[in-house]
């Protein structure tokens, strides 16, 4: 058996790891690398191997840095299954869509400046009809039903409660008379997240192709982070203000309307309008809503008890897919709470809303992610006093809140326990999905407790596994 690491390896984007196994070629994840423009045009559309000769595909979860590049993987031959489960498929779809489209409108607004250089036109990474095509090829299956992808190889797909449907992949490997157990972790979540279920730890692995994004930084507990929400927003409503937050579409936009649902209806909030304004947040909410087998029994408690009978709706919550219910917000002066994308604030509608309250002492802006540096949510995290927005620049009067916490990724204390649970089964531990830093500071920890230096390959190094 081989491993080729050909993605998220020594980052943590690009997910993509080639298994070769009885001569067959078995692909975890085909993640979208993201990165400096031309690096990521090259690294997107040139794969590190043919993928007319793929024969099966397992997806671990939805998100664009482990789904992303599957269209330019079927626009270049491949025409396999992919393995998921059928949450992932269904966020899976939209996401890609929408990935499309901002492929499109990227090359769109590029091609204006180049044609007035006289420079040669670029082309999308791949287009919304191109990121179509993937759906023909899902092949669902449930968390804990034995598939064989290819020949000699039993998979089964675990709970890794990151996202709804987000899973680790379990093979046990037969070649050549070797038995191996290898567990891809995916991206790991984290217990008591809302709507989810808890990650199911890894047992008797042999090989553990493991992610470490938080090697370096313990998570405090979620319910602090909620209690910190209500205390945001419930001083905001009190002095008469908007709250304005900067949200990711899918997973982080869900589980505040679900905190807040909570909250209003238990009376620790004052009934306001709640609007979610993100044609991909609202889509994504429905299909949520299609998949309560993927919710955790308190959700599923809730929703039996809840008058509305849903976790995504109550009777001050409007989802808003109309560009005129959108712009119609913005001459609104009453209490209200307004989540939009895109979670760091450098697209989509949370722009307008932001350009639109910003400047009134009384509206907050609630940062619930990390914000990437640069951008204009990073800036606003930062308290800067001046931000500029399509162009022209802003004062910053509103407050500006930031909760960490919220994190679906695991932090240290759960990735360490995650690996120890296999410490006297694993004969060898892989660390992707992380840089450097965080990376070390997991593996001086493992090793600490007892365990092998983790190895932490480079892009495109392959690994030949011996019993």
């Amino acid at each position: 058996m081989q491993i080729k690491f050909d993605g998220a390896a020594q980052t943590v984007t690009g997910s993509q790891h080639l298994l070769t196994i009885n001569g067959a070629k078995l692909l975890l994840d085909c993640g979208f690398f993201q990165g400096k423009r031309q690096e990521s045009y090259d690294r997107n559309c040139n794969f590190p191997f043919s993928p007319w000769q793929i024969d099966a595909v397992i997806l671990s979860h939805a998100h664009i840095d482990h789904s992303g590049n599957l269209p330019n993987l079927v626009k270049q031959g491949y025409n396999g299954p992919i393995y998921t489960t059928s949450a992932t498929a269904h966020l899976a779809n939209i996401m890609l869509m929408d990935a499309g489209h901002i492929q499109e409108a990227d090359a769109e607004f590029l091609n204006k400046r180049r044609i007035k250089q006289g420079q040669p036109l670029t082309t999308p990474i791949y287009s919304q009809v191109e990121a179509a095509q993937v759906a023909q090829y899902f092949n669902p299956v449930k968390y804990d039903q034995d598939f064989e992808p290819i020949p000699g190889v039993t998979a089964r797909l675990v709970d890794a409660g990151h996202i709804l449907g987000s899973a680790g992949v379990v093979l046990d490997v037969e070649e050549k008379g070797l038995k191996v157990r290898l567990w891809f972790s995916g991206d790991i979540g984290r217990r008591k997240l809302p709507l989810i279920r808890d990650p199911i730890l890894p047992d008797g692995a042999d090989i553990l192709i493991m992610e470490c994004t938080y090697g370096d930084k313990p998570h405090t507990d979620p319910e602090i982070a909620y209690d910190e929400l209500r205390q945001v927003v419930g001083r905001t409503l009190k002095r008469g203000g908007k709250v304005i937050i900067p949200a990711f579409a899918v997973g982080r936009t869900q589980e505040i309307v679900y905190a807040l649902h909570q909250m209003i209806e238990s009376h620790q909030l004052p009934s306001v309008p709640v609007y979610v304004d993100s044609p991909l947040a609202v889509n994504a909410s429905d299909i949520f809503k299609l998949h309560p087998e993927c919710f955790d029994d308190q959700t599923k408690q809730f929703i039996k008890a809840d008058k509305h009978h849903t976790a995504l709706g109550f009777d001050r919550l409007i989802y808003t897919r109309s560009v005129e219910q959108s712009k119609a917000l913005n001459s609104r002066t009453d209490p209200m709470i307004i989540i939009s994308a895109s979670g760091m604030a450098e697209a989509g509608r949370i722009l307008h809303h932001l350009r639109n309250n910003i400047e009134n002492p009384r509206n907050t802006i609630l940062i619930v992610s990390w914000q990437a540096p640069y951008t204009l949510g990073r800036r606003l995290a930062d308290k800067e006093k001046r931000v500029r927005i399509y162009g022209e620049e802003y004062a910053v009067k509103a407050e500006v809140a930031t909760i960490g916490g919220l994190s679906a990724h695991a932090g240290q204390d759960f990735l360490l326990e995650y690996a120890l649970r296999v410490k006297h089964s694993v004969k060898q531990l892989y660390l992707v999905h992380g840089e450097t830093g965080p990376a070390e500071a997991l593996s001086e920890k493992l090793v600490e407790a007892g365990m092998e230096k983790p190895i932490y390959p480079t892009w495109q190094e392959s690994v030949e596994i011996e019993r």
